[in-house]
């Protein structure tokens, strides 16, 4: 796993990302489709907010406050990190990280982008030099490390784009 590989393939996730917001409309980006699932609006609130948490985490471990742990990674975590994809079918985020998904507006998703990307060039140097036994809980990963945590950004931000896709052509019906 390469942490300029996973900061590469993340930077081109974010333009998608971009290249959406600039291409609908704010009455678009509000609505919820049909079968109630979140809207433009909720995943890109989700996405970003969860992600600057995620970087939070990163900056902890480069810092050497997060929990010194030598014990190998979770067995699922290894696997979703190393094949890059969740299990396949719909997965609930946890519930504190899924109440930061929220109604926003186009400006407000803008801004979250901007942060998002600030921060992680912000840290992204960092993140090969921090302690690979320096590690921070996720909610449902257990233990991750500062790069496990870049890589856990990358595969959750590649995810929510098939979910984009799942919301326009829901949309477009």
């Amino acid at each position: 796993m390469s942490v300029e590989r996973s900061h590469q393939s993340l930077l081109h996730a974010v333009v998608v990302y971009e290249n959406l917001l600039a291409e609908i409309s704010e009455e678009v980006f509000q609505k919820n489709p049909e079968d109630g699932s979140w809207s433009y609006s909720e995943t890109y609130s989700h996405i970003f907010s969860s992600g600057l948490l995620s970087l939070t985490a990163i900056q902890t471990c480069i810092e050497g406050k997060g929990i010194l742990n030598k014990k190998p990674i979770f067995w699922a975590a290894r696997l979703i990190l190393f094949f890059g994809s969740f299990p396949p079918g719909k997965i609930k985020a946890p519930k504190r990280i899924a109440a930061l998904a929220k109604k926003i507006s186009k400006k407000e998703a803008e801004d979250l982008l901007v942060k998002f990307k600030t921060r992680l060039a912000e840290i992204q140097e960092q993140i090969q030099l921090a302690d690979p036994n320096q590690k921070v809980e996720h909610p449902r990963l257990k233990l991750l490390n500062a790069q496990q945590w870049l890589r856990f950004i990358e595969v959750h931000t590649l995810h929510h784009i098939k979910q984009l896709k799942r919301i326009k052509k829901s949309l477009a019906h």
